[in-house]
């Protein structure tokens, strides 16, 4: 069995009137068990050439609603570039230069649902960091 922990740390001096100092973990595990995630994409880029929508996850090539994660950096230095962030065609957020994310993703494939993941690049010729730990 894979042991795969997810951890995240938030500190500020200055954000708040008292020092900030958040620090979380979690194993990663299957739906439902403690059995841990054993599948991985791998860590992967993808390099835009255009402005356009890109699917980066289609939904229908996993297991719908089990306990898969995500994560995404847009490894940009450039302050201005984003990354638009789509979830069965709600966006969810945009990724600036360094930004990242870790969320869990049901690729769910309803009728009424598709789950898939899609980026839009602000600009031309940026690369995403991707990569999805599946159920």
């Amino acid at each position: 069995m894979a042991t795969t922990t997810a951890t995240i740390t938030i500190t500020s001096t200055d954000l708040l009137t008292d020092e900030l100092s958040l620090s979380t973990s979690a194993v990663l595990t299957a739906a439902g068990n403690s059995t841990g995630i054993t599948n991985t994409s791998g860590l992967a880029r993808k390099t835009t050439g255009n402005t356009t929508e890109y699917t980066l996850l289609d939904a229908s090539a996993y297991t719908d609603d089990a306990a898969h994660k995500i994560y995404l950096k847009n490894v940009s230095t450039t302050p201005a570039q984003y990354f638009e962030v789509q979830i069965a065609e709600v966006v969810v957020g945009k990724l600036y230069a360094g930004d990242w994310a870790f969320f869990p993703w049901s690729a769910d494939t309803t009728e009424l649902t598709n789950c898939d993941i899609t980026i839009t690049p602000q600009a031309a010729d940026m690369t995403l960091e991707y990569m999805l730990f599946a159920d």
